[in-house]
């Protein structure tokens, strides 16, 4: 066994490896970027090293840093995580060159499954099912188009070296073909340098079933069975779970026989992951699932697996890098209760699911009965734009799928994260959906019930804006009586005190409170059942975190932030700009394309500019119909949130 490893990687997975590789006896070497300089898994290495500047293509992408880190270190070998360049054929290479052992596959079986085109042409020929369409080399895109047309609508254009999500456009319409396959490529190039594209048949009501494989360097291959990955939005995973819901013994062995086929194929070992798409409308059948890829890495959701399984996989990992045989034939393995993993994001549900970015306030994730965190981050760290803004996995494992999502939905309701906001309150709503709870799964179900989830502008809470605004007038009481005690030594008149808020995280009592046109009336301590204006207001208890001169104001994993306004402040819009035509970027990141240009006439909700931030796109769009006057940054420039990229003068 090795006596140490270097993690080429970040956040929740480098201190998920980390943990495993301590309780093995390995030595752990970290590499960060300035941007983590403070991050935990920096301070739970043995040793560390700083690779570069922030941007990933700056410092986590850059093999010679790495490699230069891991001959000082004097690292045996190196584990990649996921992501960055834990499927990079190249890079694996490098680490042998270097006398590193890679913890992964042989660099030719990533290579076979890093482009789909190629990897389902290859498990064709070994006899596993794939998606009807286009995996070919020509990539003119009136060529493409026609493709589409022959494949038949809808089709999906996914980046062949994609992967998260990224690089993926459904297209449903022949006219929308061109705008879909630029965006594609565009964010392929970005996020994987190469946007060589694929087109393939969309699966209506599609089941998203993937196969956890391992193989060990002895031609021994077994799967651990499968995850049910079928809650997404826009091609990313939002909760997943193993086992399948509906899945049966005939239909397991099927998945699981074609999964192992996969590996053998291509000579695999280490950890892998083979994905299928299923015709939900049907249920699961054994004839009835086409392969789409191959991930030759851990997934972000092996922990369900591990969970039903009693297994870990990266001290598995780590063994079959070593050369040993794995433990297990595949009749030892059993699958034991359900266990549902969510990915709770520092995003905004309400606002398209932008990401949200900052300080975390406060970060307190519940634990409990069969309930597993990994987290990357802490309280009073940030969330910054240049990496996947997960704040942390939520897993829950329990008897029954039922237990499981209970638990889940229990953990997520007891946790206070304070600062960037979440999607906390939309996990639970879809733990609780009827749909999502009674297995009726496929990709669409979030997307068509998106107000239902709550993941639509919500109406003011007038009650949490209560409660904000009296911490804020208490704290500011308490300190002008502070400042007069201290100039005259007068005490305070004990009626007057403001305790109702501290610096310390805390609750404030029973509040009530309604909205009255634009005013909102309190009422303090009121008695169970009053109304106001006939009208009964429920007693709500909220939990009160200090900010930057504000105040967060939790309630079951909604946030609300309020903050003391100098009403002379003319830079102060209750609007925030848009009425005024102002085009602002709705998150920090880069703006990597502009549509138009200064006197251009546009129209209301015409598309002006994208910015990229955690390597998606989000459009942005003319907020009136109006003439483009004061365009003031150029694409590829770095954009603070709010930044005003441009103005839509009034067309009247």
């Amino acid at each position: 066994m090795f006596s140490s490893v270097l993690i080429a990687n970040r956040g929740e997975i480098a201190l998920r490896i980390g943990r495993t590789a301590r309780r093995m006896g390995l030595r752990v070497i970290a590499v960060y970027s300035e941007a983590d300089a403070e991050a935990p898994f920096v301070a739970f290495a043995d040793e560390a090293y700083c690779i570069g500047p922030a941007p990933a293509r700056e410092s986590y992408l850059v093999t010679e840093r790495i490699l230069n880190v891991a001959r000082q270190a004097g690292a045996q070998c190196l584990h990649p995580g996921y992501g960055f360049l834990s499927e990079n054929a190249e890079f694996a290479e490098a680490c042998a060159a270097a006398g590193v052992v890679f913890v992964g596959p042989p660099p030719s079986a990533v290579r076979a499954m890093g482009l789909k085109d190629a990897a389902k042409s290859l498990v064709e020929k070994a006899g596993v099912p794939v998606v009807p369409g286009y995996h070919g080399a020509i990539q003119d895109a009136a060529f493409l188009k026609e493709k589409a047309y022959q494949i038949g609508y809808p089709v999906l254009i996914k980046a062949v070296a994609g992967g998260g999500g990224k690089g993926m456009r459904r297209v449903d319409k022949h006219a929308d073909f061109e705008e879909a396959l630029a965006s594609c490529q565009r964010e392929a190039q970005n996020s994987f340098g190469n946007a060589h594209v694929l087109i393939e048949k969309y699966v209506l009501a599609p089941r998203h079933v993937e196969v956890q494989i391992f193989g060990d360097q002895h031609g021994n291959v077994l799967h651990f069975f499968e995850r049910d990955c079928s809650m997404q939005r826009r091609h990313q995973k939002v909760i997943e779970e193993a086992p399948a819901p509906g899945m049966s013994e005939e239909t397991r062995a099927a998945f699981g026989k074609a999964a192992v086929e996969a590996g053998r194929a291509v000579g695999y070992y280490g950890a892998g992951t083979v994905e299928f798409i299923a015709d939900g409308s049907k249920g699961l059948r054994p004839d009835g699932f086409y392969f789409m890829e191959m991930n030759t890495r851990l997934q972000v959701e092996h922990p369900v697996t591990e969970a039903i399984s009693g297994l870990d996989l990266v001290e598995l990992q780590f063994r079959v890098a070593a050369g040993e045989k794995l433990p297990m034939a595949q009749g030892d393995l059993s699958i034991n209760g359900h266990s549902v993993e969510a990915r709770l994001y520092a995003e905004e549900p309400e606002r398209g699911f932008l990401p949200s970015t900052g300080r975390l306030h406060a970060l307190r994730l519940a634990g409990g009965e069969g309930i597993r965190i990994d987290s990357g981050v802490i309280e009073g760290g940030e969330v910054t734009p240049f990496y996947d803004p997960m704040i942390a996995k939520v897993i829950a494992h329990g008897a029954t799928r039922d237990v499981a999502l209970d638990r889940l939905r229990d953990a997520l309701l007891g946790s206070v994260v304070a600062g960037p906001k979440t999607n906390a309150r939309f996990l639970t709503a879809l733990i609780d959906h009827p749909d999502f709870r009674a297995g009726k799964l496929d990709t669409g179900l979030i997307d068509r019930n998106l107000e239902a989830l709550g993941a639509v502008p919500p109406a003011q809470d007038a009650q949490a804006v209560a409660a904000g605004v009296l911490a804020l007038v208490a704290e500011e009481k308490a300190r002008l009586e502070a400042v007069a005690v201290a100039r005259s030594g007068w005490a305070s008149d004990p009626w007057n005190e403001a305790d109702g808020f501290s610096k310390a995280p805390g609750r404030l009592g029973s509040v009530r409170a309604r909205a009255e046109g634009e005013d909102i009336r309190i009422v303090l301590d009121a008695a169970a059942g009053e109304a106001f204006a006939g009208e009964a207001v429920a007693d709500r208890e909220f939990t009160l975190v200090p900010g930057d001169d504000a105040v967060f104001v939790l309630d079951r994993g909604r946030q609300t932030r309020v903050a003391l306004v100098d009403a002379l402040d003319v830079s102060f819009d209750d609007h925030g700009g848009d009425a005024g035509g102002n085009v602002k970027s709705p998150m920090h990141g880069k703006l990597v394309a502009l549509f138009v240009s200064e006197g251009e006439a546009v129209e209301k909700g015409q598309r002006v500019a994208i910015v990229e931030a955690m390597k998606m796109e989000h459009p942005v769009l003319a907020p009136r119909a109006g003439t483009v006057e004061g365009i003031a940054f150029e694409a590829g420039s770095q954009l603070g949130e709010g930044a005003r990229i441009m103005v839509i003068a009034d067309a009247s």
